[in-house]
């Protein structure tokens, strides 16, 4: 199993070129050739091993879901030449995440637990348990950190900051509702529920652009429609598609990226378990049969398909 740690292409034309935590970056006068590479993190911290096909498989769910939300909001992508890269439109980003939530789950249900009942200015009711669904969607963004760790924010504060205009946060509020209603019914034909996910848009001009990935694995949480209610009233833990299980193997080995923590071991088996789980989630959200690459040098093929394109 080749998986794509790193690339390191000197592409003609190429502006500049930045390392994300799992994405390769190339710049162009006005556009961005980016390689989803098999990094993976959790915890802001990205982990030792790169893990086989998970970057073709955030890459391809991506490409699927831009396609069917055009008609929302545009989107940056300009062609996918190959099952691990993205070409698309250079835009100027919002520091802002636009976390949207449907249900009391992750991150917002350890807040609660721990007795908040305002997240990021939004007042959440008494009496909810984990995982239940809220009476609506609610919108709760983070600031979009250059290093180290994102923060969650309020609306107020995030005008108060002039992060963003009054005028552009109100669009991209009512972008974020329409596509996670786009990404609800989308979920619910596979037989799934979109708990929660986040969006990120971009500007060129005067021209709002949704960029990044959208609906994936990474930058979603997924439950499985079938038995979720039962399992409510039971109190069992949903069964879910996301990289939470990924979370949870870290938190139990006693790593959640705090100071003085260490990554556990990965072995071959964590690893080979971790990508049967990304092809499991890629099969599910989709519904199409995951695709292996055959070719033994993986950046070779990314090399050639970005030259060809370009």
């Amino acid at each position: 199993m080749n998986a794509i740690k790193e690339t390191h292409f000197e592409l003609p034309g190429q502006t500049g070129f930045y390392k994300g935590k799992v994405r390769d970056v190339y710049h162009f006068a006005d556009k961005l050739v980016v390689v989803a590479s098999d990094r993976i993190s959790a915890f802001d911290v990205v982990l030792p091993k790169a893990i086989p096909y998970k970057g073709q498989v955030l890459n391809q769910i991506a490409a699927k879901m831009l396609a069917q939300t055009s008609d929302i909001v545009p989107n940056w992508i300009l062609s996918t030449p190959d099952p691990s890269v993205s070409i698309g439109v250079k835009c100027e980003p919002f520091k802002v995440e636009m976390v949207i939530r449907g249900y009391l789950a992750g991150h917002a249900a350890r807040e609660y637990k721990a007795g908040k009942r305002i997240l990021c200015g939004v007042a959440l009711p008494e009496g909810l348990k984990e995982n239940d669904k809220l009476p609506a969607p609610i919108i709760t963004p983070t600031t979009k950190a250059d290093e180290g760790h994102d923060e969650d924010i309020s609306r107020e504060d995030l005008l108060a900051r002039g992060v963003v205009s009054e005028a552009d946060y109100v669009q991209l509020e009512k972008y974020t509702q329409a596509l996670f209603q786009r990404g609800t019914e989308l979920a619910a034909k596979q037989g799934l529920i979109l708990v929660d996910t986040k969006y990120e848009f971009g500007k060129v001009g005067d021209k709002i652009y949704l960029i990044d990935e959208i609906h994936t694995p990474d930058s979603s949480r997924y439950f499985y429609i079938e038995g979720y209610a039962e399992r409510q009233k039971s109190g069992e833990a949903q069964k879910q598609l996301s990289k939470e299980f990924v979370r949870q193997w870290l938190i139990e080995n006693g790593f959640q990226g705090k100071d003085g923590q260490k990554v556990p071991e990965m072995t071959d088996a964590i690893v080979a378990s971790i990508s049967d789980r990304y092809i499991e989630l890629y099969e599910k959200v989709i519904g199409e049969k995951f695709i292996k690459p055959t070719e033994a040098n993986p950046e070779q093929r990314i090399l050639k398909n970005i030259l060809t394109a370009l």
